[in-house]
């Protein structure tokens, strides 16, 4: 049986190559048919902030990655509430369904994994 794996992503999309990099791991993690979840956390859920415009500051767009992840069977999708909040995020507005989390369910999600990779 395959062990499963959480991704955790950290970084906003602007901040250099790990957002792309997680976004990689996770499609790729996918493709291989790997139980795998994605949690975007602290500056991570900048990823799911709509109407962005990567192309103002010279960085590639990772919208198009993040829709691909339902078709690559990525489904477990998580978003730290608090990590929203504090970045004025609006849930509703999300470019990506995702399950909320508070911090208690966090603990207990990245419990639920057999690895975690934390980018």
């Amino acid at each position: 049986m395959a062990r499963s794996m959480l991704i955790i992503s950290r970084q906003a999309p602007w901040s250099g190559p790990a957002a792309r990099e997680a976004l990689d791991i996770a499609l790729a993690g996918g493709a291989f048919e790997l139980p795998l979840g994605l949690l975007f956390l602290d500056d991570g859920v900048f990823q799911l902030a709509g109407a962005q415009v990567p192309a103002a500051i010279e960085q590639k767009d990772v919208t198009a990655n993040l829709q691909a992840l339902p078709m690559f069977g990525v489904e477990a999708l998580y978003a730290c509430a608090r990590s929203l909040a504090e970045r004025g995020l609006d849930p509703t507005a999300l470019s990506l369904p995702v399950e909320l989390l508070g911090d208690d369910e966090l603990r207990a999600l990245i419990n639920r994994y057999d690895q975690v990779i934390t980018i």
